[in-house]
C-alpha cells in the first residue's frame, strides 16, 4: 500500500512517490546529491529550478532511464529494485510521461502513437484500441481528424496534445510532465494548464510536472519544489517560496517577469504575510 505521512500542517496524505537520499553522477560530475522529495496523492507538484541543476535528470531517475548511484525511490507503494517482473509491469502500466517536446514518433499517426502503450502492455482487440485512442484524443481536447494526422502536420500545441493522449493511454495514477507548456504562447500554454488541472480533477491523477513557466505554478501547482545546490531547497506553497530566504529563489519568484503573475491579494512588497 502507498504510505501516508502527515505533511507541515499536520495533514495525513498519501506518499505516490517517495524519493529518499537519491544521488546522481555523471563520472566525477554529481548532479543530485542526498535528495529528498515527496509526491501526494491527487496534487500538482511543480518541480523548478535553474537550467542545468538536474531537473530532467531526477525524473528519468525516477522513471529509471538514467542510473542512481545510491539513494531509494518508491512509486505508489512499491520499489521497482525489488519487485519481481509482475510488479514491474504493473507499476509501469500506473505511469504516463510526457516528455519535453512531445517525443512523438514521426513515422506513426497520433492514433498509432496513443496505442503503443497498449500494445506493449495489454492484449485487445484493434477495433476496442481503435475506440481507446479517440477517447483519448477527445479527452485532450483534439478534433477526431487528428487521429489520422502525422507529427509533422500538427502544431505545437497539437503535439503537446497528443503526447499527453497518449501519456494517459493505460489510465494512469500517476502522470510525469517535462516542461509541458515549453514553446507555447501564452493563450495556449493557459489552456495547456487548464486542460491538466480539469483531467487531475476529474480522473483523479496526481502530477509531477517540471517547468520553468511562472504562469503554471501560479494557476494551477498545488506545491512547488525548488531544486538546487543539488538537493531540493524549499518544497511548499507559493506563499513559502515568497518567504524562503535564497538569493535564487527570490528572484525567480519576486523577479521581474514574475511581476505579471503575481496578483493583487499577493503584492510583491510581502506575499508571504497575507
Amino acid at each position: 500500500m502507498d504510505g501516508t505521512v502527515k505533511d507541515k500542517n499536520g495533514r495525513d496524505r498519501q506518499v505516490v512517490l517517495s524519493v529518499r537520499d537519491v544521488t546522481v553522477a555523471f563520472g566525477s560530475n554529481v548532479v543530485l546529491e542526498k535528495l529528498n522529495l515527496d509526491v501526494y496523492r491527487g496534487e500538482i507538484l511543480g518541480f523548478v529550478g535553474a537550467s542545468g541543476t538536474g531537473k530532467s535528470v531526477l525524473m528519468r531517475t525516477v522513471l529509471r532511464l538514467l542510473p542512481r548511484q545510491s539513494g531509494k525511490i518508491e512509486i505508489l507503494g512499491t520499489d521497482y529494485d525489488e519487485a519481481d517482473d509482475e510488479g514491474r509491469m504493473k507499476l509501469d502500466t500506473r505511469l504516463g510521461v510526457l516528455f519535453q517536446h512531445g517525443a512523438l514518433f514521426s513515422a506513426l499517426t497520433v492514433k498509432e502513437n496513443i496505442q503503443l502503450p497498449m500494445r506493449e502492455y495489454l492484449d485487445l482487440p484493434q477495433s476496442l484500441m481503435d475506440e481507446l485512442a479517440y477517447l483519448k484524443i477527445e479527452m485532450v481536447g483534439l478534433a477526431p481528424d487528428a487521429a489520422d494526422k502525422y507529427p509533422s502536420e500538427l502544431s505545437g500545441g497539437m503535439i503537446k496534445r497528443a503526447a499527453l493522449a497518449r501519456a494517459l493511454a493505460l489510465d494512469p495514477d500517476l502522470v510525469f510532465l517535462d516542461e509541458p507548456t515549453s514553446g507555447l504562447d501564452p493563450i495556449g500554454a493557459a489552456e495547456f494548464d487548464m486542460l491538466i488541472a480539469r483531467l487531475r480533477d476529474t480522473l483523479g491523477l496526481t502530477v509531477y510536472m517540471v517547468t520553468h513557466d511562472l504562469d503554471s505554478l501560479f494557476s494551477v501547482c498545488d506545491r512547488i519544489a525548488v531544486l538546487g545546490q543539488k538537493r531540493v531547497l524549499v518544497e511548499g506553497t507559493l506563499e513559502e517560496m515568497f518567504a524562503f530566504d535564497d538569493p535564487w529563489v527570490q528572484s525567480y519568484f519576486r523577479g521581474k517577469r514574475a511581476r505579471s503573475v503575481v496578483t493583487s491579494e499577493q503584492p510583491a512588497a510581502s506575499p508571504a504575510e497575507k
